[in-house]
């Protein structure tokens, strides 16, 4: 199993104080050593991930996301985001949610959910939210939930969702607009060489969210399929 080492955080906390193309340009090998380093961990946890949720086929290399950043449309000009980051896609449209992992000295972590529901998406689970709210309150107080994650995370509007009351008993889950989960991890964790187990138990760990939330995007408000 492939290990994220020392020269690693390294790299992150030198790029971090020296994000510029020539730092960058007089420091590739070290990119180059460090990249090599995180696609064979992302296909380490891609393999761990693969013998338990049916994922979209992606190799280690297009798992990672690129260091380089889009300034495009950015205030920050810094040609380099100073972490690594990847994401695996869940296969079928009966599956839904998604994993991700960031990797950086001091903020570490795994996550997954959904980041951006599509309004269609977004009108159906709070259809179910309105309708009964207990499945979603039975999964969140669940021990492994409440160790791994805490609680529900992700933006949320300011005060109601249109078509809905302020004071609707379900309103703290109505209010979102992401479904996230997220676990830190320490330094010492993720330089661990157990650490792309921990990753995968955490995603594994989101499966009854998802499962549920699968069920409701897959279905129409009487049960019936709509994939």
């Amino acid at each position: 199993m492939s290990q994220i080492t020392a020269a690693t955080f390294d790299f992150l906390n030198d790029l971090g104080e020296n994000n510029n193309r020539e730092w960058f340009t007089k420091n590739k090998d070290r990119y180059e050593s460090s990249h090599k380093e995180m696609i064979a961990f992302a296909e380490d946890l891609y393999d761990l991930m693969i013998d338990e949720d049916n994922l979209v086929p992606m190799t280690g290399k297009k798992v990672l996301f690129r260091i380089y950043r889009d300034v495009r449309f950015a205030k920050d000009k810094s040609p380099y985001k100073s972490h690594w980051s990847g994401r695996f896609k869940r296969a079928t449209p009966l599956l839904r949610g998604g994993y991700y992992f960031h990797i950086k000295p001091g903020n570490s972590y795994a996550a997954g959910g959904f980041f951006g529901p599509n309004s269609e998406d977004m009108r159906r689970i709070r259809e179910d939210i309105a309708a009964d709210d207990k499945p979603y309150r039975r999964i969140i107080a669940k021990s492994q939930f409440q160790d791994m994650f805490g609680r529900l995370t992700g933006d949320k509007v300011k005060t109601a969702p249109k078509g809905y009351s302020k004071d609707h008993p379900a309103i703290d889950l109505l209010r979102h607009k992401q479904f996230l989960l997220h676990r830190d991890f320490s330094d010492q964790e993720v330089l661990a060489p157990d650490f792309a187990e921990k990753i995968r138990d955490t995603f594994l760990a989101m499966h009854p969210f998802f499962d549920h939330m699968s069920e409701v995007l897959t279905t129409d408000g009487n049960g019936n399929p709509i994939v």
